[in-house]
């Protein structure tokens, strides 16, 4: 997959180009405790708890652009070279490109199939947990024009130039929960989605080792609801917190090339709290 886009690398891209000073390898993962990159990882990854690096300590909201370019040089990771994001799970590593792209990190890419394709393909793994002396980076330029507020987006209900593509489960878009299935259902006062939303689920965008498909069966699943690139209408993706909605949002801007999608990051878990705000089941 990685020829369709340059953001998108693959397992054997990375392993040729381990020992280049100039890319750095980062895990962003959803755990806290780090179990399974301690279990075994790519080569000289970077550990980071995805709150820890990408959200504001207090607020539900993004760190400033300062802030994150702070951070990465906390941890060694200089904002000049090529950042390579292994997600745990995968949905987390386009997450934080999408944030470290709108903070203005230039050369951020996604390794293809994360931890399972590298796995899965027998390539080496560490154990140790790495870390790197602090740096100093310089300034960022940030831009958040894929970025979409709950206001904008009440403004584009029953709009008929945009589409808005939920992206989680059946079971959530169906009405019958607020947060995936398998685990303690939480995340939002109301069940539902947001009026006139179409419904693709994200894991039909990827295979079953967390690769993306190819790009003609991306085309032909966005198709289906609505999403082409010929259209040129605008496309507003949400989920529960927006980690999967940046995979839909990959998938759309840099495979497919599709330029006028933006990720509603609120997405359900405010959405479905908010006083006065529509809701269809």
């Amino acid at each position: 997959m990685s020829e369709t886009s340059p953001k998108l690398v693959s397992p054997s891209w990375l392993l040729e180009r381990l020992d280049d000073p100039a890319i750095t390898v980062l895990e962003i993962s959803s755990d806290p405790e780090a179990k399974a990159y301690l279990k075994g990882h790519v080569p000289g990854a970077i550990f980071s708890f995805w709150k820890d690096l990408l959200w504001h300590e207090t607020d539900r909201e993004f760190v400033s652009s300062s802030e994150l370019s702070s951070r990465l040089g906390e941890i060694g990771v200089s904002t000049d070279s090529t950042l390579v994001i292994c997600g745990d799970p995968v949905q987390y590593g386009t997450y934080a490109l999408w944030v470290m792209t709108m903070a203005g990190v230039k050369d951020v890419r996604i390794l293809d199939g994360s931890r399972t394709r590298w796995i899965n393909d027998g390539n080496p793994l560490e154990t140790e947990g790495l870390s790197r002396e602090p740096i100093d980076n310089g300034s960022l330029d940030p831009s958040i024009a894929t970025r979409i507020g709950r206001d904008e987006v009440l403004q584009k209900i029953n709009n008929p130039d945009t589409v808005l593509l939920d992206v989680r489960s059946p079971e959530e878009y169906r009405g019958e929960r607020v947060s995936p299935p398998g685990g303690f259902d939480h995340g939002a006062e109301r069940k539902g989605r947001i009026p006139g939303a179409v419904h693709l689920f994200f894991r039909e965008l990827l295979n079953d080792d967390d690769t993306f498909i190819s790009k003609e069966k991306l085309e032909r699943k966005f198709s289906e609801v609505g999403v082409k690139k010929s259209s040129g209408k605008d496309i507003v993706s949400y989920c529960r917190l927006s980690h999967r909605a940046t995979l839909s949002w990959f998938a759309m801007s840099e495979i497919l090339g599709i330029e006028k999608a933006q990720i509603y990051d609120g997405s359900w878990t405010e959405w479905g709290s908010i006083v006065g705000f529509p809701i269809e089941l």
